[in-house]
């Protein structure tokens, strides 16, 4: 499944259709919930039909597709088992008991409700809102697409206007080019990553760079008048410059996960709990910044885009280790320099980025037939065991 996103342009009576239509999404999965709530022991399938008794009770969501009411009955559905997910898992702390939503921003079509023009360039809404003709804005090419593949078209609100992501059912595969390479990574705050070769990414800090504007911008909506027009304006000059950021890190993300796995046929990196970490006041705003969670999603994308094989590590130990001898050498987490009896002095970093690499080949469990999860080239384009034994020794300097 892949996701193609395209600005929706047109006029300001179609953008307040838009937002009816998130509203009418949002109440129904609302509604849905609370027959959930107030009637304990039904089975989730018979939330589906709410959508109908729904339509029949209030005219106004009538407008909204059928399918569409499915899609917001469905959000629902998919908070609760995810609720029920976590109980069973006896995830500690709070397990996600299914909220109300009141800042809908989406919309989301199935199947139908909605048309492509014969040049794919102009999407049309077709249920009782008719919200009308919008025209595609985007660097992407529809034309390479059936139309029965597209599966689903979610419209969302953001801060500087109203987007269409269209999901396709198609599986992305790209020609796998061996390289000859395995690397470890681990990320930090003082550089993005550290690789086991001993190079570095620098840390962009979008956030920490937009900080004083966003400040400014912040201070302006707190001037204006609580309703008036100036407070929604200075609102939406908050919400793009926040935009941009989110937008720069993303960016960011995507193409260094590209790099590295378009370079590397190993990849072993740090799968940090970002979730626990951030608990941390005095470095959450530093590791949010980082998007080291985003970074590890695009990895294992491109991984299995590519056929390249990347493991996630856990991080335990990987920097109290040395990657020379394997004895501990305990470090307290402002000492950035690793120095062991055996000789080996490096980077905190580049040594931990050793150890993953290490840890990464011992969990690959690879052999000469089958080559990682991801199922690269089992035919053998490469021999991966050499590759990452040859990686090992050379980045450890064991013989």
């Amino acid at each position: 499944m892949i996701v193609l996103e395209f600005k929706l342009k047109g006029k300001a009576e179609q953008y307040r259709i838009i937002d009816d239509m998130i509203r009418t999404a949002q109440f129904i999965r609302n509604k849905t919930l609370r027959h959930w709530i107030d009637n304990q022991g039904i089975k989730l399938v018979d939330l589906y039909k709410q959508c109908a008794i729904m339509a029949k009770e209030f005219e106004w969501a009538l407008k909204l597709n059928s399918m569409a009411r499915q899609a917001s009955a469905e959000r629902a559905i998919f908070a609760i088992q995810r609720f029920f997910a976590n109980c069973q898992a006896k995830i500690p702390g709070k397990k996600g008991y299914p909220q109300f939503k009141r800042h809908t921003r989406s919309v989301e079509y199935k199947t139908s409700g909605w048309a492509l023009s014969p040049d794919k360039r102009c999407l049309t809404f077709k249920d009782g809102f008719a919200a009308g003709k919008f025209k595609l804005v985007g660097s992407r090419d529809l034309h390479f697409y059936a139309p029965d593949e597209i599966k689903r078209i979610r419209v969302i609100r953001r801060a500087d206007g109203y987007y269409a992501q269209i999901c396709i059912n198609v599986e992305r595969k790209e020609e796998f080019v061996p390289t000859g390479k395995a690397i470890g990574i681990d990320v930090g705050l003082n550089h993005f990553y550290t690789d086991s070769d001993g190079e570095t990414v620098p840390n962009p800090r979008y956030l920490r760079k937009s900080e004083k504007a966003l400040k400014r911008l912040q201070k302006r909506v707190s001037q204006k008048k609580k309703g008036s027009k100036n407070r929604k304006k200075a609102i939406n000059k908050l919400g793009r410059k926040h935009l941009k950021v989110s937008r720069q890190r993303k960016d960011f993300a995507v193409k260094t996960a590209w790099c590295v796995v378009k370079s590397s046929d190993f990849v072993a990196y740090e799968n940090l709990q970002v979730r626990n970490m951030v608990k941390n006041h005095k470095l959450a705003k530093s590791i949010s910044d980082a998007a080291w969670s985003q970074f590890a999603q695009w990895l294992e994308y491109f991984g299995k885009v590519y056929g390249k094989t990347v493991i996630a590590i856990p991080p335990q130990y990987t920097s109290q280790e040395c990657s020379n001898c394997g004895n501990p050498v305990k470090k307290t987490l402002s000492t950035r320099t690793h120095i062991c009896g055996c000789g080996a002095v490096l980077d905190r970093d580049h040594n931990a980025a050793r150890n993953i690499l290490v840890k990464g080949f011992k969990q690959a469990k690879i052999n000469l037939n089958t080559v990682g999860h991801t199922g690269i080239h089992a035919g053998g384009q490469t021999d991966l065991y050499s590759l990452v034994v040859a990686s090992t020794s050379k980045s450890t300097g064991r013989s």
